[in-house]
């Protein structure tokens, strides 16, 4: 097998890693990967920070749903989707005195833009995650970086259009995480459809989750008297942490939306 496609189908999250340092050139290859992404019209909408700092990463296990492993990990990598760069070079090249507008008329980045350089900053984030993988370190995405907007914006010194997308936590595998079962995924039947897209009925459902209701059931000890999308439902779509991720991401969006106005 390729040896490429061999990394991204034995992929798995690694959540607890050795008591081992990853040397700087290792690091340096990973940020390489991530700036060599593919990027829309290689405008890199996406800024990185090296969490390097232990007092900050312990802030960020705290504040990204209580996670310990975030502060054990020797890697955290932050990706922004980032247009504050390009606003601010538009109003120090020139482009107010040779477009003949004043600088309050150029125009702010929009919701759009947002979108792009979240995509941007994605990208990157699973190039550094391929790179990794290839060196031999394990690697974990952190949605919860999207939680506690206003807390992450002034800890890491966020200007308006810099928004976290995601933090990935890096560090060379412990022995039970190498033989740890890689979770199945869903039937390509389900995901990938041709021309148009495909909603799916109750007879779909039932056979996609089958699986996912055994797995759960097992881990309950045999005894699961609901179904996956009840416990999915309550532990996931409507928990706690779910709900300050839509508060956090409505808090950046108002702010966001407010100075498109302006």
């Amino acid at each position: 097998m390729n040896e490429t496609i061999r990394l991204l189908n034995q992929r798995k999250s690694v959540r607890a890693y050795e008591d081992k340092p990853i040397p700087a050139e290792v690091k340096e290859e990973i940020i390489k990967s991530a700036m060599r992404a593919p990027t829309a019209g290689n405008m890199m909408l996406y800024s990185i920070i090296d969490i390097t700092d232990q007092t900050i990463k312990d802030r960020l296990a705290e504040s990204c749903d209580h996670q310990p492993f975030i502060a054990q990990a020797p890697l955290v990598l932050m990706f922004f989707a980032d247009y504050q760069r390009w606003y601010d070079y538009f109003k120090v090249c020139g482009v107010t005195d040779a477009l003949g507008i004043r600088e309050d008329e150029v125009r702010t980045p929009e919701e759009g833009d947002l979108m792009l350089a979240c995509s941007d900053a994605l990208i990157a984030a699973q190039n550094a995650v391929v790179a990794a993988e290839a060196l031999g370190l394990g690697s974990c995405y952190i949605g919860d970086i999207i939680e506690n907007y206003e807390l992450h914006k002034e800890l890491l010194n966020l200007p308006d259009y810099v928004f976290p997308i995601s933090m990935i936590v890096f560090g060379y595998p412990t022995e039970q995480q190498k033989e740890r079962q890689q979770p199945e995924r869903y039937d390509k039947k389900f995901i990938l459809f041709e021309n148009t897209y495909k909603q799916l009925d109750k007879d779909d459902f039932n056979e996609m989750y089958a699986n996912t209701h055994e797995r759960m059931k097992s881990f309950h000890g045999g005894k699961l008297e609901k179904s996956a999308g009840e416990i999915m439902y309550t532990k996931k779509y409507t928990a706690d942490f779910t709900k300050e991720m839509n508060r956090s991401a409505r808090a950046a969006m108002k702010m966001w939306q407010q100075k498109t106005k302006k």
